[in-house]
C-alpha cells in the first residue's frame, strides 16, 4: 500500500511518522515542493518554535481558533497539548512553559523539533521527495487510487492508495487547485496573522515602544483583541495587533486593509476608571506639568505623544488642565483612534484564513466525503489560530486524527483482502 503526504509541513511530517509506527508495511512518501521540509517550523516562534499553548490563559477554543473552533474542540480531546508535550517529551525533547503559556523546546532551538521530526520520519522509513510540487490529485476510475501529478514535466505521475493534503496556508490558491475536478468545497484564502501598517503617523516615530496590556478594535465593528501592543516603525504590532488580525482576517481583507484601528491604552478600563485615575494623578502631582506625569503603563515619550494627539497643552500643571483637558485625556486614553492603511506579514511566518471548507470533511477522520481515501490535516483546512502556540497545536492533532483514521482504514483493506480504498467508504 502506497500513501502519499502531500506537503512537508509540521502536519505532514508528524503524520508521516505516526504511520510509519502504526502501517508498517505501507510505504510513504511525503512529497514536498521546496528544498528541505520543516522549513516554516525552523522559523516560527522566532526560531524558537512555540510548538504549542498551555491553554491556561484561553477563555474558550474560540478566542484561541476563529475559524474551526468547533471541529477543533472535539479534536483536542483525543490529542490536546499534553499529549503533544508528552510525546515530544518521550522522543527526548525537554520543554519549558512561559507564563503566558506559550511552551518552547528547553533549548530554545526550532531545530531540536526540526531534527526530532526528521530523524524519526528516517528512522519509519518515510520517504521524502522535495522539489515536487503537486498540482493535482485525481482518482483513477480503473482502480480507486489516486494519481498525484507535479508540476516538474520531467517529474511522472505517482499512485496512491490514500493521500493526506497537508500542504498549509499560502499567500496563493495553488495549493488548492490540486483539487480542481474533485468537487470539494474550498473557502478563498486570505491572511489572517499580520501587523497594521499607519503610514504617515507621528506614532511610528516610537518604534519599539511597547505597552503591556491594551484592548484593540476595529472601527463599528464586534472585533476586537486585548494583549501587549508594540509599535513599529510601519505602525502596530505585537499580541494585540495579531489576535485582532486573526478574528477580522476576512472583515479586513474585505476593506482592502483601510479602516480605522480603536485603541484603549488601560487595557478592559472604561471612561470612569480612566477618569480615576487621572485625577488620582492631578491631585497627588497638581504643582507639575501634565507632560512629566503619566499613567505607569505608558512611558514618558508616548504619554507626550498621545497628550499633543489629543490637542492637551503640554506645558500646562494639574491643576490648570480644566474639565476639557480632563475630558481629552479620559477619551484618549480608552479610544485612541488610528487609520490604517495596509498589513505586513508577522516575521516570515503566514497563516491563513481559509482552505477546504469543513463541510466537505468528515469531522471524525479529516477524510474528504466525497473521495474516500483522501484526507486533510493542519492549516490547508479552513482551520486558523491567533499567535501563541496554537496554530502548531492544530496542526499536530489534525495530523494525529487522520494519520489514526488512515491507519484504520489500511488495516480494514488489508483484512478485505486489499480492495480499492472506495470499499469502505
Amino acid at each position: 500500500m502506497h500513501i502519499a503526504i502531500i506537503g512537508g509541513g509540521a502536519a505532514g511530517c508528524f503524520a508521516a511518522i505516526s504511520l510509519s509506527r502504526t502501517c508498517r508495511h505501507a510505504d510513504i512518501t511525503v512529497y514536498e515542493s521546496g528544498s528541505k521540509p520543516l522549513a516554516k517550523v525552523a522559523i516560527t516562534g522566532g526560531g524558537r518554535c512555540n510548538l504549542t499553548n498551555s491553554f491556561e490563559h484561553v477563555k474558550s477554543t474560540a478566542t484561541a481558533y476563529p475559524r474551526g473552533e468547533r471541529l477543533m474542540k472535539r479534536l483536542l480531546r483525543d490529542f490536546g497539548n499534553r499529549e503533544v508535550c508528552q510525546w515530544f517529551e518521550n522522543e527526548g525533547v525537554r520543554l519549558v512553559t512561559q507564563d503566558d503559556g506559550c511552551v518552547f523546546p528547553r533549548s530554545q532551538n526550532a531545530m531540536e523539533i526540526v531534527n526530532t521530526l526528521t530523524r524519526l520520519m528516517h528512522k519509519g522509513g518515510v520517504k521524502v521527495m522535495t522539489h515536487h510540487r503537486a498540482t493535482r490529485i485525481r482518482r483513477d476510475d480503473a482502480d480507486g487510487r489516486y494519481i498525484i501529478t507535479f508540476a516538474d514535466e520531467n517529474t511522472a505521475e505517482r499512485k496512491a492508495d490514500m493521500v493526506l493534503l497537508a500542504t498549509g496556508g499560502s499567500k496563493k490558491r495553488a495549493p488548492l487547485e490540486t483539487l480542481v475536478g474533485t468537487d470539494i468545497e474550498t473557502v478563498e484564502p486570505v491572511p489572517s496573522l499580520f501587523s497594521l501598517c499607519l503610514p504617515g503617523d507621528d506614532i511610528t516615530e516610537l518604534t519599539g515602544t511597547v505597552v503591556e496590556e491594551v484592548t484593540a478594535s476595529v472601527a463599528g465593528t464586534k472585533w476586537k483583541a486585548e494583549g501587549a501592543l508594540l509599535i513599529t516603525h510601519k505602525g502596530m504590532s505585537g499580541p494585540a495587533i495579531l489576535k485582532l488580525s486573526s478574528y477580522a482576517a476576512r472583515a479586513l481583507h474585505d476593506c482592502d486593509y483601510k479602516t480605522t484601528l480603536n485603541i484603549n491604552w488601560l487595557g478592559k478600563e472604561n471612561e470612569e476608571g480612566a477618569g480615576r485615575l487621572l485625577e488620582a494623578l492631578a491631585a497627588k502631582n497638581p504643582r507639575k506639568m501634565v507632560s512629566t506625569v503619566c499613567p505607569e503603563c505608558l512611558n514618558a515619550r508616548l504619554w507626550n505623544c498621545l497628550l499633543q494627539r489629543w490637542g492637551v497643552n503640554t506645558a500646562l500643571r494639574w491643576t490648570e488642565i480644566g474639565k476639557k483637558g480632563m475630558n481629552r485625556m479620559v477619551n484618549g486614553l480608552t479610544n485612541s483612534t488610528f487609520k490604517v492603511d495596509g498589513k505586513n506579514n508577522f516575521k516570515e511566518e503566514f497563516v491563513t484564513c481559509g482552505g477546504v471548507s469543513l463541510t466537505a470533511i468528515n469531522s471524525n477522520t479529516l477524510e474528504s466525503r466525497t473521495s474516500p481515501g483522501l484526507y486533510f490535516a493542519g492549516e490547508v483546512l479552513d482551520v486558523d489560530a491567533i499567535t501563541g502556540g496554537f496554530n502548531l497545536q492544530a496542526a499536530w492533532t489534525m495530523a494525529h486524527v487522520a494519520a489514526k483514521a488512515m491507519a484504520e482504514k489500511a488495516s480494514a483493506l488489508e483484512n478485505m483482502g486489499g480492495k480499492h480504498v472506495g470499499s469502505l467508504h
